[in-house]
């Protein structure tokens, strides 16, 4: 894990990308057409525990697949902080943390991959799992030692929340 002097005490929102991130970037396309993937349960568990603890927890992602939202619904995240079959996910961020009156520093956004380069520069924590693009690992303060859907997310989860003594 790398992290590049960032102020976890400051945290109090995450915000992850799905495919790459909370799962392995692989898609399982079935003749019927759907479309499967993996999470880690371990994140899960995280994500959950962090929503227990008081922490915001929002979604913003491309592609949008029902049984994706079930997953994150199941997990305790908020139907409003599930943003799905997004193109543009900075007007998204821009819009939740002003409706939400979440200052950028207090914001931690894990990504993997180019559509998360220019939301990820406009947070105070830039997280990354370890098999993230080279561009997005580049501007990133916190480099998971785990791959998306991996255990990455429990990863960052879980070393904010014993920065600051909430784990």
């Amino acid at each position: 894990m790398s992290i590049t002097q960032p102020d976890l005490s400051r945290i109090n929102t995450f915000i992850f990308d799905v495919d790459g991130v909370l799962t392995d970037g692989f898609l399982y396309v079935f003749a019927d057409g759907e479309q499967v993937r993996a999470f880690n349960i371990k994140d899960g568990f995280a994500i959950k525990h962090a929503i227990r603890q008081g922490y915001r927890v929002a979604i913003i992602s491309g592609k949008n697949e029902p049984g994706v939202r079930n997953r994150l619904r199941d997990l305790g995240i908020d139907d409003s902080n599930i943003n799905l079959g997004v193109e543009d996910k900075v007007d998204v961020l821009e819009d939740y943390l002003y409706t939400q009156g979440i200052h950028p520093a207090t914001v931690a956004y894990m990504g993997d991959d180019m559509p998360d380069l220019e939301v990820m520069q406009r947070c105070g924590l830039r997280a990354c799992p370890a098999d993230a693009a080279v561009d997005i690992q580049e501007i990133s303060t916190f480099i998971s030692t785990k791959e998306g859907g991996r255990g990455a997310v429990r990863e960052l989860i879980e070393t904010i929340m014993k920065a600051q003594d909430t784990w």
